[in-house]
């Protein structure tokens, strides 16, 4: 009989009073369910260890007095500024012309707004530049020089458009070409979510995109409804991964709506996944992460394979979580019986 395969540490399994008061005294509380639930709000959530400090970049500009906005674009920013993250800003793996490309967007919960660019160079924040076309202008997108000139019309900070190191291991990936066909490296993103006191909901997301890519590609992240999807009345949820295997299905959208529809956020992802493995050809082998919150500020991940690890703080708590991951079909129906 097919089943689901489950894989996460001994904090995303365990379940019981014990760890749920313990928790609760961090600042958040694991059900019998394995439902994660905030003991109140402010929320943050975000992909892989990495997202840990912006979490905390999140909340201190938050309690400090600033909009949810400034919160989440200020937490990305810090990502983006970190040059020895090969996965997000100029420090970035480059394109296979040895130059890096930047995808950013944000979302604001309030007003349903949204602002996002693609294919960005030279620029260090793009998250930054997502935002200003969001508020300034009558578009939701921007790409490549238009997207570029719009930044520099603006004095938008810029930087190298590769890292010597990364021009070094581009050079390297270059001359390998020549003798075999060489598997692009390993990549990441960050998505960033927030749930505020006030029941406001906002995210942004930022990535230099696939290893050694053809220049010019775009994935999910700068994608409203790709790599980042937030709705104020529902939730938000936020991807990473091979971004083609979220494009082709509108990942993060899909997660908010089984949200809409009752599951929790960890079932959500869960829903989706299955989704998605019930319509694309390779099944479950397709390399793709979700997070996710929702408005009573419960908040779950979930990835193929083995899953992934997540980043969440909230109060006093801030930790690295890892998500349950799937290889198979459920037994029943989502929500229902899990092995």
């Amino acid at each position: 009989m097919a089943r689901r395969t489950f894989v996460g540490s001994s904090l995303a399994t365990l379940v019981g009073a014990g760890l749920t008061g313990a928790n609760s005294a961090l600042g958040e509380t694991q059900m019998p369910s394995g439902e994660r639930l905030a003991s109140k709000p402010p929320l943050v959530i975000s992909t892989w260890p990495f997202g840990k400090p912006p979490n905390e970049r999140t909340l201190a500009v938050l309690k400090g007095g600033a909009s949810g906005l400034d919160a989440v674009e200020q937490g990305v920013r810090l990502a983006e500024a970190d040059l020895t993250n090969p996965s997000v800003g100029l420090g970035g793996i480059p394109a296979a012309n040895g130059v890096v490309q930047l995808d950013a967007c944000i979302m604001s919960g309030p007003g349903h707004k949204a602002g996002s660019v693609a294919a960005v160079e030279g620029f260090s924040h793009p998250v930054s530049i997502a935002r200003r076309v969001m508020e300034e202008t009558r578009h939701v997108m921007l790409v490549g020089e238009g997207a570029a000139r719009f930044a520099r019309e603006r004095g938008m900070q810029t930087g190298p458009k590769v890292t010597p190191g990364q021009k070094a291991a581009w050079e390297n990936w270059r001359k390998a070409q020549d003798k075999e066909k060489k598997k692009a490296p390993n990549h990441d993103t960050i998505a960033l979510l927030l749930l505020t006191q006030s029941g406001d909901l906002f995210g942004a997301c930022s990535t230099s995109g696939w290893g050694y890519k053809t220049p010019g590609r775009v994935g999910d992240s700068p994608i409203i409804g790709g790599g980042l999807y937030v709705d104020n009345t529902v939730g938000a949820a936020g991807a990473t991964g091979i971004g083609e295997n979220v494009l082709r299905y509108c990942g993060s959208f899909l997660v908010v709506e089984f949200m809409r529809q009752g599951l929790s956020p960890q079932d959500a992802c869960l829903a989706t996944l299955d989704r998605i493995a019930s319509l694309d050809p390779k099944g479950y082998d397709l390399s793709i992460n979700f997070i996710a919150v929702d408005k009573k500020g419960r908040y779950g991940a979930a990835g193929t394979g083995s899953g992934f690890q997540y980043s969440v703080a909230c109060d006093a708590y801030s930790n690295i979580l890892q998500s349950p991951g799937v290889t198979t079909k459920p037994i029943g129906p989502v929500g229902g019986n899990r092995l």
